[in-house]
C-alpha cells in the first residue's frame, strides 16, 4: 500500500488537521473517528454519512486493517478461545469467559512473549512483535461481538491476561486502553480493565505516575526469592525488594489495592513455608489474592496441587486477615485456561 497510511494511527486531531489541509469541513474527523473506532467499519466505504468524494479520499490516503477470526473452540464450561489472525499472518489467541450474568474477554497483548515463565506455555513461543493499538481493541469488539451473539451478554470485565507482557508494549497497551474507556469508543469504565504484569518495578511506577485507573495484577507464584527465580526468569533482574518498592509506590500514587496472582504448583510453591512467606510479602500495601489451579501444559515438571494442601494454603493466607479468592480454571479442556495460550491450530468445533 505505498504511499497510504495506517489510519488508526491518527488521533482525532491528526485527523482534523488532515481535512483541513484538504479543505475539508474539520468536523469530519470526528465521524471518520467514530465510525473507526465507535462503530467498528471494515471499510472506508461502509461509512455511509460520508459523501463519495470524500470516502475516495480517505481510500486513496490511508488504508483501513481489522483482525479476523481465523478459528475458535469451545469448552465444556462454555469459555471460548478465539484464534485470531493478523494482517501480516500471525496468531494470536483471546478467550471468552461467561459466568453467571457476566463476561470477561481475556486478551493479548503480543505475538508471544519473551519472559520465558516455566510454567506457562506462551512463554515456549519465543516473541515475535508487540501487537499494535488497533490489534489491541479488536479483540475486545470481537469478543464483545460474540458475547452479545452468543449469550445475549454485554461484556462486563477485560484482563489483559492473554498472551504477552503489557508493561512491554507500554504504550500500545495505555493507547488501546484509553480508546476502549473513551466515548468514543468502547465507553467502558476503567474499573472493569484488569492489567497483569509479571511485576516489571520500573514500569509500574510509569502506570503510577500516568495516574492509570484500571485495575493492576502481579503474577507472584512466590514470596521467596530464589523460588520466584527459578520458575520466572525476570526475578533475577527485578527482585522482590524492587517490586515490593514498586508496589508501595504504586498504590500510594492511586489509591489501588494490589492483585496478586499465585499459582499453586506442586511441592514447588505450595507449602505453609511459601504461605508464611506470602503472608508476610503482603504486609506492605493492601492486597487480593487469586489463588490458581495450574491448568496442565505439555511440561511434565509441574502438577496441580492437591486439595488438601491448597485448603490449608488458603486457610494459612485467610487467618492472616488476607482477602483471598480461588480462581477455577476455565476453559482447560480447550488450553484455554491460565498459561495454556500457546497457538494449537485446531479447527472450529
Amino acid at each position: 500500500m505505498p504511499n497510504k497510511y495506517n489510519i488508526r494511527e491518527f488521533s482525532l486531531s491528526d485527523l482534523q488537521s488532515f481535512f483541513r489541509d484538504k479543505n475539508e469541513k474539520a468536523f469530519r474527523a470526528k465521524q471518520v473517528f467514530e465510525w473507526i473506532w465507535k462503530k467498528h467499519v471494515g471499510s472506508f466505504d461502509d461509512m455511509t454519512n460520508l459523501s463519495k468524494s470524500l470516502r475516495n479520499l480517505l481510500n486513496e490516503n490511508f488504508y483501513l486493517n481489522r483482525i479476523k477470526i481465523d478459528s475458535f473452540q469451545k469448552s465444556k464450561d462454555n469459555t471460548k478461545k478465539i484464534a485470531f489472525k493478523l494482517s501480516d499472518g500471525s496468531l494470536i489467541e483471546g478467550v471468552l469467559i461467561p459466568v453467571d450474568n457476566r463476561v470477561t474477554a481475556c486478551i493479548s497483548t503480543q505475538v508471544g512473549c519473551k519472559l520465558g515463565c516455566k510454567f506457562c506455555a506462551t512463554g515456549k513461543l519465543g516473541f515475535t512483535r508487540n501487537l499494535l493499538v488497533e490489534e489491541i481493541y479488536d479483540q475486545v469488539v470481537e469478543i464483545k461481538k460474540m458475547a452479545e451473539k452468543e449469550y445475549s451478554l454485554s461484556l462486563t470485565n477485560i484482563v489483559l491476561m492473554g498472551m504477552g507482557e503489557p508493561l512491554l508494549n507500554y504504550a500500545n497497551v495505555l493507547k488501546a486502553i484509553d480508546l476502549i474507556i473513551s466515548e468514543n469508543g468502547l465507553a467502558m469504565s476503567p474499573q472493569r480493565i484488569t492489567l497483569s504484569t509479571v511485576g516489571l518495578p520500573k514500569m509500574i511506577k510509569k502506570l503510577a505516575d500516568d495516574n492509570v485507573k484500571f485495575h493492576l495484577a502481579v503474577s507472584l507464584h512466590s514470596a521467596i526469592d530464589e523460588k520466584r527465580s527459578n520458575i520466572m526468569p525476570v526475578n533475577k533482574k527485578n527482585s522482590l525488594d524492587e517490586l515490593t518498592e514498586s508496589l508501595v509506590y504504586f498504590n500510594e500514587k492511586t489509591g489501588t489495592r494490589i492483585i496478586f496472582e499465585y499459582l499453586l504448583l506442586e511441592g514447588i510453591n505450595d507449602s505453609i513455608v511459601d504461605a508464611k512467606a506470602l503472608a508476610e510479602f503482603c504486609k506492605s500495601f493492601p492486597v487480593k489474592i487469586n489463588v490458581i489451579e495450574f491448568n496442565a501444559t505439555n511440561d511434565k515438571h509441574f502438577k496441580k496441587s492437591g486439595k488438601e494442601t491448597t485448603d490449608a494454603f488458603i486457610t494459612f493466607l485467610k487467618s492472616k486477615n488476607i482477602v483471598v479468592n480461588v480462581r477455577r480454571s476455565r476453559g482447560s479442556d480447550i488450553d484455554a485456561a491460565c498459561g495454556q495460550l500457546a497457538n494449537k491450530k485446531k479447527k472450529f468445533i
